[in-house]
């Protein structure tokens, strides 16, 4: 007879790659272009060029990448951005115009309960049941996510109002966008930053990862630890696919495709490791500064240092902050690891991450040769 008796199973398998996929990591880095009035962080390249757009250019950027370029099919082949834009030029019209429409669609079916009054035809029949198909999809969305979905609504007017005239016109308005943006802002920056993103990758991909859950290579490749608020489903992840970035800052951007987790971070050396270059080796310390060269940040952390835990309500009156405002600083010190968050019921809990406090005093002195 066997006694009852408590098995330790291994973790499950999960494969890891490290790569650079140019055409993925340009358009994460035009597509965070988006929230540079919203978040502090993103590398120098993201603000300069955000700052050198004019307020018809950002409008149409948001309108291309937000709207526009989900009629182009991901699956298009392309590896590089100029190799996309050729093929997105190709596009037939009315597949455009559809895929578009689909996607409106898919957005308020998946975030309902399955069942929508519209079919693809009459979604994009009249503009009024466009806007209310995205209103469905989109406003439940971002509601769920905290963010304004009405900030979104004029992209969606003039996207349609494209679509309406004529879906080649469409195509070439947003092709003419992407060609500008690559000329004029994302091809030389992009010569120069591969090279130090190449290095990250064969760093890490000299990392032993066997016998590590996805949680755990998840925080050791970001060095971030609110995983929840990052992918809640990475654990059911078998295969992840690492992709570092210039200008992402500390923040983390996910994605699926064909059975993978596409994860962008930002460009850092594995622990342990020196870099070769001096850009890759100042890379993530200046993440870290840039989260503690700010006023308001830094009399957020000295809160937390005379109080074990804060919630963001508490931190918003004591240093009369506005909602959106403490928001944006909240989300960089979580990001850097500077503080730790928590929830509980609805609520966000704020207390310090003494561990990431130790590690950037710990490179400090590395970088200046352990002479501090």
């Amino acid at each position: 007879m066997m006694s009852d008796q408590e098995f330790i199973f291994a973790p499950p398998s999960v494969q890891v790659d490290f790569e650079i996929v140019p055409l993925d990591n340009n358009f994460n880095s035009l597509y965070i272009l988006f929230q540079a009035d919203e978040l502090s962080g993103f590398g120098e390249w993201t603000y300069r060029t955000y700052e050198a757009m004019s307020e018809e250019r950002r409008h149409k950027h948001s309108v291309v990448f937000e709207v526009l370029n989900k009629g182009f099919d991901d699956e298009c082949g392309a590896k590089t951005f100029p190799e996309y834009m050729t093929l997105a030029k190709a596009c037939d019209p009315q597949a455009f115009r559809n895929q578009i429409g689909e996607h409106v669609l898919k957005m308020a079916q998946e975030m309902g309960d399955g069942q929508y009054a519209f079919n693809l035809e009459e979604t994009l029949a009249t503009k009024d049941n466009f806007m209310k198909t995205m209103r469905d999809g989109l406003g439940a969305k971002f509601s769920h996510k905290g963010y304004d979905a009405a900030a979104m609504y004029p992209l969606f007017e003039d996207a349609y109002d494209l679509l309406a005239e004529n879906p080649a016109q469409a195509i070439e308005y947003a092709v003419d966008h992407m060609h500008y943006m690559w000329t004029n802002y994302l091809r030389d920056e992009w010569k120069r930053v591969e090279p130090m993103l190449q290095e990250a990758v064969e760093a890490f991909n000299q990392v032993d990862f066997v016998g590590k859950t996805a949680t755990e290579i998840f925080q050791t490749v970001t060095g971030r630890r609110d995983l929840t608020a990052v992918w809640p489903h990475l654990e059911e992840s078998k295969h992840l696919v690492f992709m570092p970035s210039a200008h992402i800052g500390p923040y983390v951007s996910t994605y699926m495709r064909d059975n993978k987790t596409y994860i962008v971070f930002g460009a850092r050396m594995p622990e342990g490791v020196r870099a070769k270059s001096a850009a890759l080796s100042r890379s993530e310390l200046l993440i870290r500064i840039n989260a503690l060269a700010d006023n308001t940040r830094l009399a957020i952390l000295e809160l937390l240092t005379r109080h074990d835990e804060l919630f963001a309500q508490d931190i918003m009156q004591m240093l009369d902050l506005s909602q959106s405002s403490a928001s944006r600083h909240l989300r960089q010190l979580t990001a850097t690891g500077f503080l730790v968050e928590r929830r509980q019921d609805v609520a966000k809990c704020y207390s310090l991450g003494m561990e990431r406090v130790e590690d950037t005093l710990n490179a400090l002195k590395l970088f200046f040769g352990g002479q501090i």
